[in-house]
This record gives C-alpha cells, structure tokens and sequence, in this order.
C-alpha cells in the first residue's frame, strides 16, 4: 500500500449493488502518485464498476473516495469535480460525439475562448499535434468521429485526457484495439507518465502488459479485492488468482477440411469514398472450408471496409465476393445470414447488440425466424434456450431478462459470441476482433469454440490486432495494407516481428 502522502486516489470500502448482483463488494485500495496500478480480473468482476464510482460517474451505494487529499461528498461526487481536481478517464466505450471532429471531442467541455467569447483553436490545435506526435497517437484532427475507426476513436480518448492536463488517469482496456507497435508506445508513454508523477490506474485484460508495466497488480473476483502482486509477477500466476486455477489447452490444430473448394471467394475487390480516396484496392484471398484464415493490419488499412462489404453494410465499387460458389454482391444482409454467414463485428454496442433489450432478445437477434411458429414468438422457449446459451458461454450474470447494458463490456461480448457461434447452418462466420476486451477464460473457450467450428467444416475469417490469437487459431494470415492483402504467411513464419515489418510497409509483395 502506498504512503498516505503519496496517495492520490483512495477508495475505502467500495460497494455497488445492481438489483441483486454485488459489482463491488467492500473494495479499498489506493492509487499512488508516480505508480502504474494494474487491475485485473474475469469479466463481471467489477473492474469498470469501480473505476467509474472512483471517476464520479456512477454513485456508490456505500464508501469513502478520496481524491487529491479531499474527501469528495457522498452523493455528491461528479465528473466535473474528478475533472476539476485532475482525475481523468479513458472508458472502455467511447464517449465521444460521432457528429463533431476529433479536435472539437477533445476541447468539448474546456472549449479555450478569445475575449468576446470566440474559440480560440489555433493553439490547442498545435498542443494536440506536438502531444500526438511525442505519443505516437496519430489521428486526422479534423475528421469527424463517426468516421474513425475503433483504433482511431481510442487514440481520440487517450489523447483528450492527456491534453486536459490530468494528474491522475483511469484508463479502462487502453490497448484493446491498438496494434501491437502502438501497444509498446502507449506503456511507454505510461512509464513516462509515471516518472513525472503521474497516477496512473490500468484495467487489462492482457496479463502480459499488466505484468510489464504496473508496479502492482490488484486482483478483482466477484467484486472483491483477492490478491496483490508486485511489478514482474508472472501472467500464470496472476491468471491462477483470477481465475481460481489453471486455464486448459487448446486442441490441436487440425487441418483445412478441402483444399479442392473455396468456402469464400474474394476477388478484386474495389471501393472508394464518396470524395473518391480509395478504401479497397483489389483485395483478393480465398478461405477453404475448415479452415481459419487471419488478416493482420493496422487499424484504418480497410479491414472494416472489407468486413462490412461481405456482411452486406457496403456494396463495393467492383469485384466479387462468392461464399460457396454463390454471388454475395447485391443480397441483403438477411440473405447472406440465410446462405450461412455468421458475423461478430468489431463494435459490439453498435453492431452487435440493442442495449435496452434483454439477454433473450439479444440472444435471438435476426435469428427469429428460427423461433416464430404461426407469426408468434415463443418467448418461455426462448428464455429457455437463451438460459442455456448463456451459461454455455459463461456469461455473468446468466440471467436473460437482464438488460444488455447492464452487463460488463466482455460479457456483452460473449451475448455477441454465444448468438453468432450457435448459428445453425454456418458456413463462413466472420470474427472481427472476438475477444476483445474479454478475459483470458473466456477468451479460451471463444477460442476452443471457433476451432471446433473449424473442425466441422466451417470457414473462419478471423480479423485481429491481437496477433497471439491471429498465430494460436490461423492457418494463413494475410497482411492488409492500403486496401488489399498484399502478403500471405503461414501461421508458422508468421512472428511479431514478422508480421509488424509487414503491416507498417506497403512493399509486401507475396501471393494471394
């Protein structure tokens, strides 16, 4: 535990009740000036719970915050007083005006105004620029934010609170969708942070980067603090107090099911923006049934465009797309699910998931046709079958008539995963990015779960910035740079090193 006089953020007896889920549960613990503390734990253990009674944006039911050497009033507690004595927070989910432009998302609220009540942008414009370029954090100031990317879109948040100037940082799965280069940038920055006497709080999934980076880890199970570690612990063992033992092995890879066919086709495919930049630039590949095929890339490469093009968001400028020999272009989405195309989006709160629904509604999200008898909705059925998807796919709390948005950010994730890997009929699915911001038990059983479609015969298109899951589950990994897959490697050639020379050159060469 820190000393008092270093301590910037104190939480004493932390407790947090959802209906009758215990979030946290008694938590304390104390965020010292100049340290980088870990937190860590499955999903649903009250990890975002906690950060966010600690930032003033959720009301504790009981328990002291203490911030800056002032005892903040319960019940009073806001982000406007986090913000004003330099508590800063980047969220899991973006919170972030899609309308507005990255500049004006990051001064929104500490707008800077001449005399006469004129903004006076010249200069923060300048400040972000020099703080993005000591970051690595690169972003186009003057795009609007519903057209970033989800890699872009957090840069945009990290980069917001540290140019308000905060004094103490909460950041809550930082690294979930930066590349690998970016991840090593941002510890960094965090160290350096840290050297300056920053306070800085880390919720991760990635036991390796906690594990590099924190000078203490805190365990959260089931809404309780049950271990700390010091800076260097091993991931195995900060995974065995998570989890409460140890994680099993993976099956085997098996290989492709019929290397004579392709399960999808991608050929020459073209799309540009309405100004006419081009997005896709004959992307070409070819995945065989049973087979797992990745595709690695910084973000903002057209990973998304791809994506969206397949699941029928996009209609691509030229080109073809075949699944099983038959012509995707021109179908509507519901067709291309009927022709057993399976989708995990990248943004499951967006693309995945109605908040306001329940777990059952979710659960069953255009696959109702699959329910309905004489035009109705058995709904006892339903939550039945629901029930069982949930606990087949750990979700926590496996209650079906629960709200999606009042789940953890991972355990939404698994709703997504359990509705799109039971899928009957699959022949392609379609998996960007499954496991992000899910713990390592879960990320194991979504893993053993697309390996045991693959086995049957289904066709895996795996898009991830995580490139252990891209070389664990793959095959092939192709490397999509400016809008085409310009290298093909075998999942065994394909190192860190390898794979990141490639993603950050345009010179790949190499099949298709």
């Amino acid at each position: 535990m820190p000393q008092a006089q270093s301590v910037f953020l104190r939480l004493a007896d932390i407790g947090k009740r959802f209906g009758t889920r215990d979030a946290n549960r008694g938590i304390s613990l104390a965020l010292a000036r100049g340290e980088v503390l870990g937190i860590v734990g499955e999903n649903g253990a009250g990890k975002s719970t906690l950060l966010k009674i600690a930032y003033g944006s959720l009301a504790p039911d009981r328990g002291e915050i203490w911030l800056d050497g002032q005892r903040m009033p319960a019940g009073q507690y806001t982000t406007a007083q986090a913000i004003d004595r330099g508590l800063g927070m980047v969220f899991q989910h973006f919170m972030l005006v899609p309308p507005l432009t990255v500049l004006e998302n990051i001064v929104l609220g500490r707008e800077p105004c001449r005399l006469g009540g004129l903004l006076n942008l010249g200069q923060v414009t300048r400040e972000v620029q020099e703080l993005a370029r000591q970051t690595g954090l690169a972003v186009d100031l003057c795009a609007r934010v519903e057209d970033l990317s989800v890699g872009e879109k957090q840069r945009v948040e990290i980069l917001k609170v540290l140019w308000r100037g905060a004094q103490g940082i909460l950041l809550d799965e930082p690294t979930a969708v930066l590349t690998p280069g970016e991840v090593q940038e941002l510890l960094k920055m965090l160290r350096a942070l840290a050297a300056q006497g920053k306070a800085l709080a880390l919720v991760s999934h990635k036991l390796d980067e906690i594990s590099a980076v924190a000078d203490r880890v805190v365990v959260l199970r089931r809404g309780e603090v049950k271990a700390e570690f010091p800076r260097g612990t091993a991931p195995a063992i900060i995974s065995r107090a998570m989890i409460g033992g140890d994680l099993g092995e993976l099956p085997p890879h098996r290989p492709v099911v019929s290397r004579d066919a392709l399960a999808l086709e991608i050929t020459d495919l073209q799309l540009r923006r309405a100004d006419g930049a081009p997005l896709l630039c004959g992307a070409a590949f070819g995945i065989h049934p049973g087979e797992v095929f990745g595709i690695a890339g910084v973000e903002g490469n057209g990973q998304t465009e791809l994506t969206e093009c397949i699941q029928g968001l996009q209609e691509p400028d030229a080109g073809a797309i075949r699944l099983h020999g038959q012509d995707l272009i021109g179908l509507p989405v519901a067709a291309r699910k009927r022709a057993g195309l399976g989708t995990i989006p990248a943004d499951r709160q967006r693309q995945g998931l109605i908040l306001s629904f329940d777990l059952a509604e979710n659960t069953v999200l255009g696959r109702e046709g699959e329910f309905t008898r004489m035009g109705c909705l058995p709904w006892a059925r339903i939550r039945s079958w629901a029930s069982e998807r949930l606990a087949e796919f750990q979700v926590q709390p496996a209650d079906p008539g629960l709200p999606a948005q009042t789940l953890s950010g991972g355990n939404q994730q698994k709703v997504v995963v359990a509705r799109e890997l039971t899928r009957p009929g699959l022949r392609l699915i379609l998996c960007a990015h499954p496991t992000r911001g899910v713990d390592v038990a879960a990320a194991r059983l979504i893993h053993q779960k697309i390996l045991a479609l693959a086995d049957q015969g289904v066709a895996v298109l795996l898009v991830s910035s995580d490139l252990q899951e891209l070389r664990t589950l793959c095959q092939r990994i192709g490397v999509m740079v400016r809008g085409r897959i310009n290298c093909l490697l075998d999942a065994a050639e394909a190192s860190d090193e390898a794979l990141g020379a490639r993603m950050t050159s345009a010179a790949c060469g190499g099949d298709r």
